[in-house]
C-alpha cells in the first residue's frame, strides 16, 4: 500500500487519568515469602485513560495536549518525560505539590491477563480551579475533546467537568468518553450530569455491566443509551467491538494478533477511532483502524507497546484476519451485522483520506466534518 502523509488533522485534548505504570512479565506466581523470580522484562509507562491515549494519538501523528495532575515526585516526572518523548504536548499538565502521582503496578500473567496493584494520587484531584485561561483556549481549540477516566476524578459532582463537555460540544467539538474503574450502578448515576457533553462513550463490556447490573450486552447498551444519550463503541476483548448507534447495533471482529499483554489496549483502540473522527470517517470505518490499534499494543507489554506510526498501523491493518470465529461462540453477537467493509476496504479508504486531506493542505471539508453519530 501506497504510503500516505499525515495532514495536519487539528489538536486533540486529552484530559483525565495519567498514571505511571511499572510492568513486569511473565508472572505465573508471586514467590513465596522472600523468594525471587527472574522476568523476561520489566518496562516503565505512561498510563492511564488520557495519558496513554495521548501517547498512542501522538505517534499516530495528530497534536494532542494533554490536561491532567501528577505529584511533585520522581513518579511524576518521570511521567512528563515519557509522554514528552512520545510527542505529546505536556504545557498544560499541573504539578501538585506535596502530593504523589498516580501509578500501578502490574504482573502481567503469560496469557496476557493484567492483575493490578494500584496506589491512587494526584490523578483524581483535577479540578476547575486547576483550568487557566490556556486550558480553556485550548479546549476550545480542539477538534475533539477526550474524556478519560471521568468516573475516577474526586470532583466529578462539582459540575465543573460536565459544563466544560457541554461548552465543547456546542462549539462543534466531539467529545468521547472512556471510564477507568469497572464502575457499579452508581457510577452510571455520578457519569449522568455528563450526558449533554457527550458523543461517544467507549467502555469494555465489564463496564457497561456493571454499570447497569444487566449481564445481557444488548440490556445494558440499552440502559447505558437512555440514561447518557451517546453513542457507544464497546469493546469485548478477544470478541471485537459493538457500535451503538440509537437502536442500531453493528459488530466488528477482533483482528488475529499474538497476544503478550493487553494493557493499554483500550487506549490504543480510543486513539484510533479519535483519529477516524478527525479523518470524518464513518463509525466502522474509525472502529476498524480502532481495532488495528489495540491488536497492535498487545503484542508488547505495556501501554505505549506496538503503535509506531500511521503508516505502519494502516499496513497492518490492510492485510489483517478478522476473528470470526467470536460470533460462533457468543450468541448475543450473532444476532447483530457484521460490519460489510473489510479491513483492507477500510485503510484503503483511510489512506484515500489522508492523501485528499494532504493536497488540501491537511483542512479540507473532509477533516471538519468528524462524524458524531448524529
Amino acid at each position: 500500500m501506497t504510503r500516505p502523509h499525515l495532514p495536519d488533522l487539528g489538536t486533540v485534548v486529552s484530559l483525565g487519568a495519567h498514571i505511571l505504570d511499572i510492568l513486569g512479565r511473565p508472572v505465573s506466581s508471586i514467590p513465596e515469602g522472600q523468594g525471587a523470580m527472574l522476568l523476561d522484562e520489566i518496562r516503565v509507562t505512561a498510563a492511564g485513560t488520557a495519558a496513554a491515549t495521548s501517547v498512542d494519538l501522538a505517534r499516530l501523528g495528530v497534536h494532542v495536549q494533554s490536561m491532567g495532575v501528577v505529584g511533585d515526585d520522581a513518579m511524576g516526572r518521570l511521567l512528563l518525560m515519557l509522554m514528552e518523548e512520545a510527542g505529546v504536548d505536556i504545557s498544560l499538565m499541573v504539578t501538585r505539590a506535596g502530593a504523589r502521582t498516580s501509578a500501578t503496578l502490574l504482573p502481567i500473567r503469560p496469557n496476557g491477563e493484567r492483575p493490578a496493584l494500584h496506589a491512587p494520587g494526584a490523578s483524581a484531584t483535577l479540578s476547575s480551579a486547576d483550568l487557566t485561561e490556556a486550558h480553556r483556549a485550548a479546549i476550545q481549540g480542539a477538534r475533539v475533546l477526550h474524556i478519560g477516566g471521568p468516573d475516577a476524578l474526586a470532583t466529578l459532582e462539582d459540575g465543573w467537568l460536565a459544563e466544560t463537555m457541554k461548552q465543547a460540544r456546542r462549539r462543534g467539538t466531539c467529545v468521547t468518553v472512556d471510564l477507568l474503574q469497572p464502575g457499579s450502578t452508581r457510577t452510571l448515576q455520578r457519569l449522568a450530569g455528563l450526558a449533554d457533553g457527550m458523543d461517544w462513550l467507549l467502555p469494555n463490556a465489564e463496564q457497561l455491566q456493571r454499570l447497569t447490573a444487566k449481564p445481557r450486552l444488548d440490556a445494558a447498551l440499552t440502559a447505558v443509551q437512555a440514561t447518557l444519550g451517546s453513542s457507544i463503541v464497546v469493546t469485548l476483548d478477544a470478541g471485537g467491538c459493538v457500535i451503538a448507534h440509537q437502536a442500531q447495533r453493528w459488530w466488528l471482529p477482533a483482528l488475529r494478533t499474538r497476544v503478550v499483554d493487553t494493557t493499554g489496549c483500550g487506549d490504543a483502540f480510543n486513539a484510533g477511532f479519535i483519529v477516524g473522527l478527525l479523518l470524518g470517517c464513518e463509525a466502522p470505518i474509525s472502529a476498524w483502524l480502532a481495532n488495528a490499534c489495540g491488536a497492535l499494543v498487545a503484542t508488547g507489554l505495556g501501554s505505549d507497546a506496538g503503535i509506531q506510526d500511521m503508516a505502519q498501523v494502516l499496513d497492518y491493518l490492510a492485510g489483517a484476519e478478522p476473528v470470526l470465529e467470536a460470533r460462533a461462540d457468543a450468541s448475543e453477537l450473532s444476532a447483530w451485522p457484521v460490519i460489510d467493509i473489510s479491513p483492507r476496504e477500510a485503510a484503503l479508504e483511510i489512506s484515500s483520506r489522508l492523501r485528499r486531506l494532504s493536497a488540501m493542505g491537511g483542512d479540507g471539508p473532509a477533516a471538519r466534518g468528524a462524524w458524531k453519530g448524529e
